[in-house]
């Protein structure tokens, strides 16, 4: 059996029987995006190899305590150990600047791992829906030109062919189909920003 053919999930578990190797496989696999986040947080490789190291030190531990039950998602739970273990540091650290309210300062931008929240999935979801619910709302022909544009990514030149106009006109149908949309954004109360 070629264990570099394995999945994660299976590794684990032979991991748990005994099958020392397999802990091997998982490192090598993961270390370069694991290190990868870490550093980016640290910006300081001596620390970032503490922490690296302290990482797979709990993974190990927890595998073999036989309570890991993170089933078919080995990398991002280690992933969050990482993430806890960085804000461990910046807390034993003391490193979370104090800041006075009136600083532009956010504790955020240390920490943030990039991935999209849940929260902000959720809410990019609802922008696009009623953007696309607003959008409908508009005149059929600035419609065309809005959508041609915008989801098709059309050039004006390729607009006015497809739809038989200058373009002259397929700006101005744009032009006026971006202010008839501000108008309706405000006529309905809709924010279309994630913050």
């Amino acid at each position: 059996m070629d264990m570099l053919q394995l999945d994660d999930s299976v590794l684990v578990k032979e991991y748990m029987n005994g099958r020392e190797a397999c802990l091997e496989v998982l490192i090598n696999r993961h270390q370069s995006r694991v290190y990868s986040y870490i550093i980016s947080k640290l910006r300081d490789e001596d620390l970032a190899n503490d922490v690296f190291q302290d990482t797979f030190v709990k993974v190990i531990n927890t595998l073999r305590a036989g309570r890991y039950n993170e089933e078919g998602k080995f990398l991002p739970w280690v992933m969050r150990i990482a993430h806890n273990l960085v804000i461990d540091h910046f807390r034993r650290a003391k490193r979370i600047p104090t800041v006075s309210p009136s600083d532009d300062f956010d504790i955020f931008d240390i920490i943030k791992d990039g991935t999209p929240t849940i929260e902000n999935v959720m809410i990019r979801e609802q922008i696009e829906s009623d953007l696309t619910r607003l959008v409908e709302q508009l005149p059929d022909e600035q419609k065309e030109v809005l959508k041609l544009r915008i989801y098709s990514r059309l050039s004006f030149k390729e607009i006015a062919e497809q739809t038989d106009v200058s373009i002259n006109t397929a700006l101005g149908r744009m032009r006026y189909a971006l202010m008839n949309l501000r108008k309706i954004i405000e006529q309905n109360g809709v924010s279309l920003t994630v913050d």
